[in-house]
């Protein structure tokens, strides 16, 4: 069995051109038409009359599991996993640095064909230190005793590749491919990844450089083809 991942920060739905625009990053979803994705920089309303993340997940035919970092005056911001699988296990994180924008960590697992499938996203903050003690926090919850498959996605803001979060997160995975997400328009910086253990699973790993992608985020999705 083939598992279809992705990973996308969506930027509030803010495309290139400066318009708050769901539908482009739905269809995006739809074309991608991932059987998990991990999103980043999700604003949703949980109240009021439109509930964005939940219309991303139905255009998928997904279940939407939030992982908010934020509450704001229109409603919660952060994380999010769309699953077109329930979930048998849903963990979230505070990895979050005093005076810093806050952060988390978002982990499922799957149960496919009798395997267990762990899943952890997070989108780490903008300074090194930040990242460094985030990474200590999140490493811990990728081992998983009930999981043959480990997967660890989403936006980790680094670009240095000698850095010590990369360094610390390859030698948990091994170097997987990296391909430059960002800026959507002209991507030079591989800043959204995705690590898989056993590295063996993994068949394939792109970014989703389609036209619409290039204006619906100022990041573009990453995808990858696992073998679970």
């Amino acid at each position: 069995m083939e598992l279809r991942i992705a990973t996308y920060n969506i930027h509030r739905c803010v495309g290139c051109d400066g318009v708050e625009a769901p539908e482009r990053i739905a269809a995006v979803l739809r074309d991608i038409n991932a059987d998990v994705t991990a999103l980043q920089e999700v604003a949703f309303d949980t109240s009021g009359p439109t509930n964005i993340l939940a219309d991303l997940a139905r255009s998928m035919g997904a279940q939407a599991i939030p992982g908010p970092t934020l509450l704001e005056k229109k409603g919660h911001y952060g994380n999010a996993i769309l699953s077109r699988f329930a979930p048998e296990r849903v963990d979230r994180l505070d990895i979050s640095v005093p005076g810093r924008e806050s952060r988390g960590v978002l982990a499922v697992r799957l149960r496919l064909n009798g395997s267990g499938i762990r899943i952890v996203t997070t989108h780490l903050g903008l300074r090194p230190g930040e990242r460094r003690y985030q990474i200590r926090r999140l490493l811990p919850l990728l081992d998983d005793p009930n999981a043959e498959v480990t997967i660890l996605l989403g936006d980790f803001n680094e670009w240095l590749l000698w850095g010590r979060p990369l360094r610390w997160v390859n030698r948990r995975f091994g170097s997987l491919p990296a391909p430059a997400t960002f800026p959507s328009r002209r991507p030079l910086l591989a800043l959204d990844r995705i690590w898989v253990d056993p590295a063996n699973r993994l068949i394939s790993l792109h970014h989703h450089r389609h036209v619409s992608a290039a204006v619906a985020s100022d990041h573009l999705p990453l995808v990858a083809q696992v073998a679970v």
